[in-house]
């Protein structure tokens, strides 16, 4: 939730422009006027931290939701039409979890070019698989049920009685898993930002930030990179504690 503040309120909380950069205050440790002290270009951290909580959110949510889009309905029509649809499907997926994440991510964004919209992009092509396995092993243990059976003597078609009857009982698992990505996105994202992969310098974003950061600290200038570093953390916390609050919710029999 603070994060989420942070993210919307980001103007009105941040005292400094995430860009503007005072040579003559750089490199200075937290005070009354720079909480989170400044870095070596003189930009204020706290201000930068903040308005980061857009770029590195906005990333996490479009990305995970893009790849719910792309993963469930391959995943659904994959379990109900069993056979080779759902075979090659499968075999595509165990291809593309075969190779290590953050190894394709960076030739992904590499390809594509290193910015916000591709990086959403190279998000959901990694964790679309995810969902399609989800999914697919929920609706593969749901179909043959006595109320999908009904709905097949109903003479509801296929395509109703997927996405009305399948789909809204498989998602559980999804949704919770979902929430864990996007904690994962973030990661992903400062990863990719920390090596030069990522959001480029100057924008606001954790990853890239700890990176400007890290040679100072051999100095004794630890704030740069630190208190990115705990944004970090407690947002990736923040959404792994959401996807264990669904998890209990959505289970009827933990309620």
């Amino acid at each position: 939730m603070i994060t989420l503040l942070c993210a919307i309120f980001a103007p009105i909380i941040a005292p400094y422009a995430p860009e503007e950069a005072i040579v003559e205050d750089s490199r200075l440790a937290p005070n009354s006027d720079h909480i989170f002290g400044t870095d070596e270009t003189g930009m204020d951290v706290f201000s930068r931290v903040v308005h980061a909580t857009r770029i590195d959110v906005t990333i996490a949510v479009f990305g995970t939701l893009l790849s719910l889009l792309i993963g469930i309905p391959i995943g659904l029509a994959a379990a109900y039409r069993e056979g080779l649809f759902g075979e090659i499907t499968m075999r595509i997926a165990d291809v593309l979890q075969a190779f290590p994440v953050f190894i394709l991510a960076i030739a992904l964004v590499s390809i594509l070019g290193n910015n916000v919209q591709n990086i959403i992009i190279a998000i959901a092509f990694l964790n679309a698989p995810i969902y399609m396995r989800f999914v697919r092993s929920e609706v593969l243990s749901i179909k043959q049920r006595p109320y999908v059976e009904a709905a097949r003597c109903a003479g509801m078609s296929n395509l109703k009685i997927m996405f009305k009857e399948l789909l809204p009982n498989s998602l559980r698992p999804t949704m919770v898993q979902a929430s864990i990505n996007m904690g994962w996105a973030i990661l992903l994202t400062a990863g990719l930002s920390f090596i030069g992969a990522g959001v480029r310098v100057p924008t606001a974003e954790w990853g890239s930030m700890i990176a400007i950061g890290a040679p100072l600290i051999i100095t004794g200038q630890w704030w740069s990179s630190f208190f990115p570093g705990v944004a970090i953390g407690i947002t990736v916390l923040g959404f792994a504690l959401f996807g264990d609050f669904l998890r209990l919710y959505l289970d009827p029999e933990r309620r």
